[in-house]
C-alpha cells in the first residue's frame, strides 16, 4: 500500500506527538460545553482508542479535531502545525482523514464512485482504487454496486477505503463497529490493525471498549468532557476502577471469562485478554 512508511520499530511510548490536543473545549450550543479541557497525545504509528460512557464527548472530540466543530478554547496540532478551526478539506490535505459513524457513504453512487470521491490526486485514482480493493476484497467484487444497497459492514468498508484514498498519516474512526454483525465487527477491527501495520496512525472512538483497548497501544477514558484516565490499552482494561466506573464493568467481566476463572469476585482485578479471542 502506498501509505505512510511503516516504521521498522514502533516506539509507542516516545517521540514527538503526530497529533496533539491541549485543553480542548468545544460544544454545539452557546455557552454549553461538551468538551471541558481534553488533552490527548498521539504518536506516529500508534493505535489510540478513546472510550467512556455515553455523552462523555467522544464523538464531539473526533469532530472537533477534524474541523467539523470549531473549538472554543485550546489547541489542536497536526505534525507541529495548528489545525484548530481549519476546514475538513484542508485538514485532509494536511494528512488526516475521518470516517463518521453515520451517513458515511454516498448511497446512490457505486463503490468505485464512492472511492473516487476520496481521491485528491486524479492521476493516481485508479491505482488507489485497485489498492483499496486489494485491502477490502469484498469491495473489489462489488465495484459497480450502489453503496446504499450494501450491508452495514460493507458500507463501513467503503467508508474506510474512501478515507484511505488520500494516503493519510492519521485515520480518525468514529464508532467503526457500531451496529455491525459480529462477523463484520471482527473484519473491521482486523482491517484497522492491517492499515496501522502499513504505517497509518489510528485514533478511534469506540463503545466496544474491550476489543478496542486490547488492540490499542494507548487509550484515553473520557467522562463529562474531560480525559480522566490515560495509559496502555491493556492496562486500562486491567484497571478495576476504570472498568467499574467508566466501562460498566464489562471489560473486567469479559476478561475474567476469557481466562476461564470462576473465582474472580468483584474485588479482584481483571485478567488480561488476548484480542484474538474476542
Amino acid at each position: 500500500m502506498n501509505w505512510a512508511d511503516p516504521s521498522p520499530e514502533r516506539e509507542a511510548t516516545g517521540g514527538q506527538p503526530l497529533l496533539e490536543t491541549d485543553d480542548l473545549v468545544a460544544g454545539y450550543l452557546p455557552e454549553v460545553d461538551i468538551l471541558n479541557g481534553v488533552s490527548v497525545k498521539v504518536r506516529e504509528g500508534e493505535i489510540v482508542t478513546i472510550v467512556g460512557p455515553n455523552g462523555a464527548g467522544k464523538s464531539t472530540f473526533i469532530k472537533t479535531v477534524f474541523g467539523l466543530l470549531r473549538p472554543r478554547k485550546g489547541s489542536i496540532m497536526l505534525q507541529g502545525e495548528s489545525i484548530a478551526g481549519r476546514r475538513p478539506h484542508d485538514i485532509t490535505r494536511l494528512g488526516m482523514s475521518y470516517v463518521p459513524q453515520l451517513d458515511n457513504v454516498f448511497p446512490t453512487l457505486t463503490v468505485s464512485e464512492n472511492l473516487e470521491m476520496g481521491s485528491l490526486d486524479r492521476s493516481t485514482t485508479k491505482a488507489q482504487i485497485d489498492r483499496m480493493c486489494e485491502l477490502f476484497p469484498r469491495l473489489g467484487e462489488r465495484r459497480s454496486q450502489a453503496a446504499g444497497t450494501m450491508s452495514g459492514g460493507e458500507r463501513q468498508m467503503v467508508a474506510m477505503a474512501r478515507a484511505l484514498m488520500p494516503n493519510p498519516k492519521v485515520l480518525l474512526l468514529d464508532e467503526p463497529s457500531a451496529g455491525l454483525a459480529p462477523a463484520f465487527v471482527d473484519a473491521i477491527f482486523e482491517k484497522t490493525e492491517e492499515v496501522n501495520r502499513e504505517g497509518v496512525t489510528i485514533v478511534m472512538v469506540e463503545q466496544n471498549a474491550r476489543r478496542a483497548l486490547a488492540m490499542s497501544d494507548r487509550g484515553y477514558v473520557l467522562d463529562l468532557g474531560q480525559d480522566r484516565f490515560e495509559g496502555p490499552g491493556r492496562d486500562l482494561l486491567d484497571d478495576p476502577k476504570v472498568a467499574e466506573l467508566y466501562l460498566g464493568g464489562t471489560a473486567r467481566i469479559d476478561a475474567a471469562e476469557a481466562d476461564d476463572s470462576e473465582a474472580n469476585g468483584p474485588e479482584e482485578g481483571p485478567t488480561r485478554q488476548d484480542s484474538s479471542t474476542v
